[in-house]
């Protein structure tokens, strides 16, 4: 089963110095057909103003990932950590038993424009984590790159859930497939431009929620930047 998110219909906040686009209930931003997708409760697209950013919050029992779009996004956090992002950098905080961390736009002069993704960990109470990698244009283009996982491969962050997120970069011919297990489901968000997903057009910032199929097929792409994640039902 195929169920379309079109980016219009997710919740919008403008605060200023912060334009968000809610995937799931957030904030003051409540669906109640939209509250998470099995593990997965939030894709949140931020845009920040130069010089602007989150101050210092704290988090419990998360597995937290931000995946940068545009500009530079700089993090603080209570474990001694800090790091400017830019594009193709991926950061994963497992908040655990609780860490405080603040975000801000290291730029003066422009904005940054990020994915920020929450996934409900598999167990709670574990040590705080932090861990970034980066992923080349190339690694993703016309393949499917592993860049979060349960256990780390290939190169992946690793994620305290029974999960994978995939990036992938596809234009023109380029296409690719993704086997789903018995009893996985899987989540395809499409970031910017535009892709067929199982027969389904979508364009950015649309999502496709997929239940009860045996794989996911992407192509028709133009200038298609995606995440695919593959989810415990």
């Amino acid at each position: 089963m195929l169920q379309v998110r079109k980016s219009d219909e997710r919740g919008l906040a403008n605060h200023g110095w912060l334009k968000s686009r809610h995937t799931f209930s957030f904030g003051s931003y409540y669906d109640e057909e939209h509250v998470g997708f099995g593990p997965l409760l939030v894709i949140n697209e931020d845009r920040v103003a130069p010089g602007q950013g989150f101050g210092t919050h704290g988090h419990r029992d998360m597995e937290i990932i931000s995946y940068v779009l545009e500009g530079a996004l700089e993090h603080q956090d209570s474990m001694g950590n800090g790091s400017v992002l830019h594009y193709g950098d991926v950061q994963r905080m497992s908040a655990g038993t609780g860490v405080r961390h603040s975000e801000f736009n290291h730029s003066k002069t422009e904005g940054v424009h990020f994915l920020q993704i929450w996934i409900q960990p598999g167990q709670t109470g574990i040590e705080p984590g932090y861990e970034e990698k980066h992923f080349t244009p190339d690694s993703k283009a016309g393949q499917l790159r592993l860049i979060a996982s349960s256990d780390g491969r290939d190169g992946s962050v690793l994620i305290h859930q029974d999960a994978a997120i995939y990036a992938t970069i596809l234009n023109g011919a380029d296409a690719v497939s993704h086997a789903l297990a018995p009893g996985r489901t899987a989540y395809v968000h499409v970031i910017r431009g535009s892709v067929t997903v199982n027969g389904t057009a979508l364009a950015g910032g649309d999502a496709l929620k997929v239940t009860s199929e045996k794989a996911i097929a992407l192509d028709q792409a133009e200038a298609a930047e995606v995440l695919l994640f593959d989810l415990p039902y």
